[in-house]
């Protein structure tokens, strides 16, 4: 059975909001091969509305010869999470057409290997909520930034996780694997 895996970027007082702005300076091999890995082992991307419309509009200008991430986005197969969008024009992108848990707890069934979420943290909180994310991975950076968007805003139910892994980076990030409790 798939797994759908989230991975995201954390300050330390939970801001997951623009890390491109704020992970630069502690970016790592070790964060790169945690990052390698988690794209090893998925064959498709889930991306919410928002994080597809900025990977859209960036990664089919790059050379897999010159950034090799940009081959696995633009080649590997994306769903599109969105009540707003009617398309989407990005190679190998479809768009989710009914109930999103629904469609994915379907795909998960299918052979394959993981489905793997970046970004997009509305439909990260939501498939936690509702039970379909199976691994949330989380690198957590020796930031405090004091505002932005967090993986929970205020207000929604307690979703109780269970560490399952964990370990430093030599530079003080926090690589954090966990799995809904239970499960």
């Amino acid at each position: 059975m798939r797994k759908i895996v989230a991975g995201l970027f954390s300050s330390l007082d939970g801001v997951v909001e623009a890390p491109e702005t704020w992970t630069p300076g502690y970016f790592s091999d070790e964060a790169q091969e945690e990052i390698g890995a988690q794209m090893a082992a998925s064959d498709t991307l889930l991306l919410g509305r928002v994080t597809y419309e900025e990977f859209a509009a960036y990664w089919p200008g790059q050379a897999p010869d010159a950034n090799p991430v940009a081959g696995f986005m633009n080649s590997t197969p994306k769903l599109v999470a969105s009540t707003t969008l009617k398309q989407v024009d990005w190679e190998n992108s479809t768009l989710i057409e009914g109930d999103v848990a629904d469609e994915l707890a379907k795909l998960k069934e299918q052979p394959g290997k993981n489905i793997s979420i970046t970004g997009s943290v509305n439909l990260v909180g939501s498939l936690l909520r509702s039970g379909v994310l199976d691994e949330l991975r989380v690198l957590t950076y020796p930031i405090v930034l004091g505002h932005g968007k967090r993986l929970f805003e205020d207000g929604g139910d307690p979703v109780s996780l269970t560490l399952v892994d964990s370990r430093a980076h030599r530079n003080g990030v926090l690589s954090l694997v966990y799995e809904p409790a239970g499960a």
